[in-house]
C-alpha cells in the first residue's frame, strides 16, 4: 500500500436491520468527511440505497468496487461483500443480516492484513445473528484478537475519559474465575502502551478500580483487591507504569476523580460501560488497543427500536472516524520519530 496523505478507512456496514446504514450515510452526507479520509464500505451497494432512498439522501453517490485499488479518493467506495439476495428488515433480527455483518467484517479484516486499508471502523452488529457463522463469536474485540493473534484490550474514550476493561463480554458468574494478576498486569500494560503511542501521553497516570464493594474492606467484602488486584498494581510500578488504587468504583465516579487520571482500569463490562454511557454516550468512542492495526467504532449498539426512521444520532460513528484518523497519524508521527532517533 501506497503511502497516503489521507488515510484509507475500511468501514464495515454492520448489522443491515439497525441503524447502522443510516449511520455511514449521515457522517458522510457532509462532504466535508472526504477531506479528512478515504472511505472504504464493507457490505452492500443494494442495502445503503435502500437507506438512502427512504432517508432522502439524494445527493450521497458511490463508488462501486470488487477491490480496494479501485478506489477514489473523493467519493463513498462500496464493496459488495455478499452474492446473496438481501431484504432489509427494519428493526429485526435475521440470519441474513448476521451473514453480511460477519461478511463485510471478514473482508475488511483480510485487507487490513494485507495493508490495503489503514484502519476499520465498525458499525454496530447483533452477535446472536453472527454467531451462526462464527461460533463462538462474542464480538468484534474477540474476533479481531483471535486474528491477530494478539492480547486486546477495549478502551472507550472521549474528552472526559478513557477507560478500558479487563474482562469483556462475559458472564458475570465468570468474571471472578477470570481475573489473575497476570491478567491484569497484561492489561495495564497494553493500556499505558495505547496511551503512549495512540494517544500521545508522554506519562500516563491509570486509576485502578477494585471488584468489590469499598475495595472489599481488606477482605470482609471479597480478597480478589489482596490477591490478586494490588499485587498486580504493585508488580506494574516496578516497570515503570503509574497504576494506582485499587478505588471502589461508586466514590471514584461519585467525587469526580476520574479527572485526576488519564485512563481508568475497570474489571469488568458494565463497570466501564455504564459510567461511560452515562457520561460520554453521544459523543464516546470504542477503541480496541494491543492490535497491530486500529480499530474504532460507536460506543453503541444496533439501536433496532429506531432503525430506518431518520432519527439516529451519528454523533459517536463521526467521532469512531475522527478517531481512527488522529490513531493513524499519532502512529505515523511516532514512527517518524523513532525512525530519526535510530538514525
Amino acid at each position: 500500500m501506497k503511502e497516503n496523505k489521507k488515510p484509507i478507512l475500511g468501514i464495515t456496514i454492520g448489522d443491515m436491520n439497525g441503524i447502522g446504514p443510516e449511520l455511514i450515510l449521515r457522517v458522510f452526507s457532509d462532504s466535508r468527511m472526504l477531506d479528512l479520509c478515504v472511505p472504504v464500505i464493507y457490505g452492500s451497494v443494494r442495502v445503503l440505497d435502500y437507506y438512502k432512498k427512504i432517508l432522502h439522501f439524494q445527493d450521497i453517490s458511490f463508488n462501486l468496487i470488487r477491490n480496494v485499488s479501485e478506489i477514489k479518493k473523493n467519493k463513498m467506495n462500496v464493496l459488495d461483500c455478499l452474492s446473496d439476495e438481501l431484504v432489509v428488515q427494519e428493526g429485526e433480527s435475521t440470519l441474513i443480516a448476521g451473514k453480511l455483518a460477519f461478511s463485510a467484517l471478514e473482508n475488511a479484516t483480510n485487507d487490513i492484513f494485507e495493508k490495503q486499508i489503514n484502519a476499520i471502523v465498525t458499525a454496530p452488529i447483533n452477535k446472536s445473528n453472527v454467531t451462526s457463522f462464527y461460533k463462538g463469536f462474542s464480538g468484534h474485540t474477540g474476533y479481531f484478537a483471535e486474528r491477530d493473534q494478539n492480547t486486546a484490550i477495549m478502551i472507550l474514550h472521549s474528552d472526559i475519559m478513557k477507560i478500558a476493561m479487563v474482562t469483556g463480554h462475559i458472564a458475570l458468574t465468570e468474571i471472578k474465575k477470570e481475573l489473575t494478576t497476570e491478567k491484569i498486569m497484561k492489561s495495564l500494560e497494553a493500556f499505558n502502551r495505547s496511551l503512549k503511542s495512540d494517544f500521545g501521553i508522554d506519562r500516563p497516570k491509570i486509576a485502578v478500580l477494585a471488584l468489590n464493594p469499598h475495595a472489599g474492606e481488606q477482605g470482609i467484602m471479597g480478597n480478589e483487591e489482596l490477591q490478586v488486584i494490588i499485587p498486580a498494581i504493585n508488580q506494574v510500578k516496578t516497570k515503570n507504569i503509574l497504576a494506582f488504587g485499587p478505588y471502589p468504583s461508586d466514590g471514584f465516579f461519585g467525587a469526580q476523580s476520574y479527572r485526576n487520571f488519564d485512563g481508568i482500569l475497570a474489571m469488568y463490562h458494565d463497570q466501564a460501560l455504564i459510567p461511560f454511557k452515562t457520561l460520554c454516550f453521544e459523543n464516546g468512542v470504542n477503541f480496541t488497543a494491543g492490535l497491530s492495526f486500529i480499530r474504532t467504532s460507536p460506543d453503541h449498539g444496533t439501536a433496532y427500536d429506531i432503525a430506518g426512521k431518520g432519527i439516529a444520532s451519528e454523533a459517536s460513528m463521526r467521532m469512531a472516524i475522527y478517531a481512527a484518523c488522529d490513531i493513524f497519524e499519532q502512529r505515523k508521527a511516532e514512527k517518524i520519530e523513532s525512525e530519526v532517533l535510530k538514525s
